[in-house]
């Protein structure tokens, strides 16, 4: 084989118990797009695959008619995923196109997410695409505010699917999307049983878009969709002293009894890397575990013309990549998006400003934070 594999992008479909995770998965098996696809699951007993059998090896991998792969989780999921690349690099099976994995209905993401992102083996050989989240038109609402669990795997998703909308009424639909937009402001919100162009598109959803193979940071980021719609959620007023930092959306959803926060912030001057540095090993070793999610694209003061991707899920940050340039000449911000639980936003924004800007003076706690930092390991931009 000539030269290194491409990465593999892996898609993580979550969703709670009951929510139509594996109807929605034996729709896409059947799915040509789908064709050289790896699906991870638990079991293979609920996944309709009888029509498209072809082998069923002892070492519990399926191969389907259409070349695609199905194998249950042995023990770690690391270990799962090593395996399909010692696999494809010995020839055994032909190089796969993307690897989907079926959460449990009970599971935080955020170990899943860990997996892709924080082991260095597997880093080198995949990369993570997206969080796909299904949810029960019928029972959905109710679900997530009775489950943590629920609420997480809503709040972190790439794209959302509404299941069973055939038997749920209007106005459940119409209830549910509004409770999913103020959870999860960015991402787009799809009609499992019904759209089909929507479910095409389920799986590129990550930094690369799949056509093109090149970096698209605003579909990846999709901070304008948040921002416009919560255009009333504009952060206006204290922060505007600050000549360096242009927009700042943000949405709070504490109304609906979580304390789940999407916001992003902009920065429009070239960050040191020790500043970044700092700020990001202060952040996720002091509060990791209230991190969720955060994605960004930062403009680094020692080569303003590449900047570097972060994608960080609690305390584990994917290795930082250098993109070759800037995707969109015309907009060299840093901009940032992050999903936090029960860490208020403007102690992030503080603790930012007190490495990269003018500290607030009526925020003491950031900037005492700035002046003793923990010695914690660097993320080496």
């Amino acid at each position: 084989m000539n030269g290194p594999l491409p990465l593999v992008p892996v898609s993580i479909l979550t969703g709670f118990l009951g929510a139509g995770k594996t109807t929605l998965l034996n729709r896409l098996l059947k799915d040509p797009a789908l064709a050289d696809t790896a699906v991870i699951i638990n079991e293979f007993g609920d996944v309709s695959i009888d029509h498209l059998l072809v082998e069923a090896s002892s070492d519990g991998v399926i191969e389907l008619s259409d070349g695609c792969l199905c194998c249950t989780v042995r023990g770690e999921l690391v270990d799962t995923l090593a395996d399909l690349m010692d696999r494809m690099q010995t020839g055994r099976i032909k190089p796969l196109k993307r690897v989907v994995i079926e959460t449990t209905g009970l599971a935080d993401p955020a170990p899943v997410l860990q997996s892709v992102l924080g082991n260095p083996i597997i880093a080198q050989n995949f990369r993570l695409d997206g969080v796909v989240t299904v949810v029960d038109a019928v029972n959905g609402e109710q679900t997530i505010g009775n489950h943590v669990e629920a609420l997480k795997q809503v709040a972190v998703a790439d794209r959302l699917v509404i299941s069973k909308t055939g038997l749920a009424k209007g106005e459940q639909i119409e209830a549910l999307k509004a409770q999913l937009s103020e959870l999860n402001p960015r991402a787009p919100i799809i009609d499992g049983d019904t759209d089909e162009a929507g479910r095409a598109a389920l799986f590129d959803c990550g930094l690369y878009d799949a056509s093109t193979k090149v970096a698209d940071v605003g579909r990846w980021l999709q901070d304008e969709a948040g921002a416009e719609r919560h255009d009333h959620d504009h952060d206006h007023g204290h922060h505007h002293d600050h000549e360096d930092h242009g927009h700042h959306h943000h949405h709070d959803v504490n109304r609906h009894g979580t304390d789940i926060r999407s916001f992003s912030i902009v920065h429009d001057r070239p960050i040191a890397p020790m500043a970044l540095e700092i700020f990001i090993d202060l952040l996720r070793s002091a509060h990791g575990e209230k991190l969720l999610r955060m994605k960004a694209i930062v403009s680094m003061a020692d080569n303003p013309e590449r900047p570097v991707v972060l994608h960080g899920v609690q305390t584990v940050f994917h290795r930082p990549e250098r993109l070759a340039a800037w995707p969109d000449p015309a907009d060299r911000r840093t901009r940032m998006v992050l999903i936090t639980k029960g860490l208020e936003e403007t102690f992030v924004r503080d603790l930012f400003d007190a490495f990269t800007g003018k500290p607030r003076v009526d925020r003491p706690d950031a900037q005492a934070l700035a002046d003793n930092p923990l010695v914690v390991p660097g993320m080496r931009f």
